[in-house]
């Protein structure tokens, strides 16, 4: 994906998924007018997820995703089957291929179940259907279709983008806590694990919002901080960091001058910012041995001094002054049993779509563990937590 697409987690996400030669592979080519999955007459032909960023006209940016069958056997295919239930948590539509022929099989009526039950938006295909004499009467999200032939392709797009709903009362990242010309200063450090040539992706969506905005923004290092206030010939109304500078940041900006960090903003934004904030609390009873699960929605190559291998695992320990034990995720890697755990830390999940975000933390408050956010645990460690919530003050409220 270039520099300049937008990222997955603000894609729409559509899933196919279905038994084994449906054609789910056949219909995705066929709907995106490119060789995107390989089709074979060969039951479980696509074993794992096969992912593809693009634009999908009505619907715009999409990320499209073939699934092995739900169909499929034995203790590899169990996995399979595994993964595509890691999909089902970030999929806003499902488009589920049913061979027109065989009509509804027990694992489609399983897989509908599932929809349902996370309250995903989803499509009946029937495929093959050029194959099929006698059609039964649809109902409103069903239709038949024909990756062969090309039958109804386009109505099947049309279809998706009918039942595709966002989220009207979806909370903005940061536009709602400024005005227009308001001074806003961006902390964003250049160290070894800052990528070359670019700042990194919630860095730019925040800068994005602001800009549309129409605020008055400065992006600096934190050695430049003081000299970037000096500069302001009005006071800056907000002062937003990478959460690793936090405490050389809160030491130099003026106490009567709003600050956060990228990553509270961004639990904010995931809908998780108050789950983050009651989970902290956990850092206090917190005993010897106790297992504590760090978890980053992305995958990078790790640094000599990473933040969550290396830097937060260093602030726990000397906080708890406890000997405790750490594991890492990355990526889609979020158990799904949490039991051995007694925290969880999350990253900022600027990679994750909302509805996986939202997931995770409910699976933590379904069994009872307290999980919470890399900018909650890092301000809080540094014993300014309160300050960097005053600009939301219904949260704020919370830690009264």
């Amino acid at each position: 994906m270039s520099l300049n697409s937008t990222p997955n987690s603000e894609r729409i996400q559509i899933g196919f998924f279905g038994k084994r030669n449906a054609g789910k592979s056949s219909l995705i080519n066929a709907v995106t007018n490119q060789n995107l999955s390989i089709v074979s007459q060969i039951k479980g032909t696509t074993t794992d997820p096969v992912q593809k960023a693009m634009e999908l006209l009505p619907l715009g940016p999409v990320t499209i995703t073939d699934t092995a069958g739900f169909d499929d056997e034995g203790e590899l295919g169990q996995l399979r089957i595994e993964k595509t239930k890691q999909i089902l948590n970030k999929t806003d539509i499902a488009i589920l291929t049913v061979d027109a022929q065989e009509g509804l099989s027990k694992e489609d009526i399983d897989l509908i179940s599932i929809f349902e039950d996370k309250n995903i938006k989803y499509i009946i295909a029937y495929n093959k259907s050029d194959l099929v004499q006698n059609v039964k009467t649809l109902r409103d999200n069903e239709i038949y279709v024909s990756a062969k032939t090309g039958q109804n392709i386009y109505e099947l797009k049309e279809l998706a983008a009918k039942i595709y709903e966002e989220n009207p009362d979806k909370i903005p990242l940061v536009r709602d806590l400024v005005k227009p010309n308001d001074t806003v200063i961006l902390v964003t450090p250049i160290d070894s694990a800052a990528p070359k040539g670019r700042i990194i992706l919630p860095q730019q969506q925040v800068l994005r919002d602001l800009l549309e905005s129409g605020t008055i923004n400065m992006v600096v290092r934190e050695t430049e901080l003081i000299q970037a206030l000096q500069s302001c010939k009005n006071k800056p109304k907000l002062v937003i960091t990478d959460s690793q500078a936090f405490e050389k940041v809160n030491r130099e900006t003026p106490s009567d001058i709003l600050l956060t960090s990228f990553s509270i903003l961004f639990a904010r934004y995931k809908g998780v910012l108050e789950y983050a904030v009651k989970g902290i609390n956990a850092l206090n009873s917190l005993e010897d041995g106790d297992l504590i699960l760090i978890s980053e929605g992305c995958t990078h190559h790790r640094q000599c001094n990473d933040i969550g291998t290396v830097k937060l695992p260093k602030w726990i320990q000397n906080y708890t002054k406890r000997n405790l034990k750490f594991e890492f995720t990355s990526g889609t890697g979020f158990p799904s049993d949490l039991s051995a755990y007694k925290l969880i830390v999350h990253c900022g999940s600027c990679m994750l779509k909302d509805k996986e975000v939202l997931w995770r933390y409910k699976t933590a408050e379904n069994q009872s563990i307290p999980i919470t956010n890399y900018g909650i645990l890092i301000a809080y460690v540094n014993g300014i937590l309160k300050r960097s919530l005053e600009v939301f003050p219904s949260i704020y409220n919370l830690l009264r």
